[in-house]
């Protein structure tokens, strides 16, 4: 029952995650922080079985730090989505496979542009200017095909993603109350209200 958003800018990545962890038809916690800031310009947003999605996401944010101390370098989103994608799909071939579904989203410095990285349990990635995962996307996804234009500004964008939390609220069967929002830009990762 959980939903991921992103949607790129121009010069930002926008990201938004419930807050909702949920078994079954019970609310386990409403302020649950589906997201991990993987450096200062990547934010990956993670969905799944409630003990995978936690194991495997701080797992790739120690990875990805580890990365940056050792080599002195900070992973582009592009760099961090292959290397989480590669991780996901080698334990998909292994005897413990994780069943996480991810948003990964940034700004790459070097490029001076925005990333945003749509990956499944299953390691298929894909490159694209807005993605949902979860229940979101089969509401939200034509919503955004419809108003998302390539050089919206963050009003424009918080608009639209406020439009697909309205979306939801109004005809998804599940209470979804509250959203966690996150902006990278250039100046790195900020939380934000619509």
């Amino acid at each position: 029952m959980e939903c991921l958003f992103g949607i790129t800018g121009n010069g930002f990545t926008l990201l938004a995650a419930d807050t909702i962890s949920a078994r079954s038809i019970v609310v386990m916690k409403a302020t649950e922080d589906k997201s991990r800031q993987l450096n200062a310009h990547t934010v990956m947003l993670y969905t799944g079985e409630p003990g995978d999605t936690v194991n495997f996401a701080e797992y790739i944010q120690r990875n990805i730090k580890l990365y940056g101390i050792k080599n002195g370098i900070e992973l582009s989103p592009k760099a961090t989505a292959t290397f989480t994608r590669r991780q996901l799909a080698d334990s998909l071939r292994s005897r413990h496979p994780y069943s996480v579904n991810l948003i990964i989203g940034g700004y790459d410095a070097k490029k001076g542009q925005p990333e945003l990285y749509w990956i499944d349990y299953l390691g298929a990635m894909a490159s694209l200017p807005f993605c949902a995962q979860g229940y979101g996307a089969y509401f939200c996804t034509s919503l955004m095909d419809r108003y998302y234009t390539k050089d919206m500004n963050v009003e424009e964008a918080k608009k639209l993603m406020g439009m697909c939390i309205q979306e939801l609220k109004t005809r998804f069967i599940v209470n979804m109350p509250k959203f966690n929002i996150k902006l990278v830009d250039k100046d790195g990762v900020h939380d934000v209200e619509l």
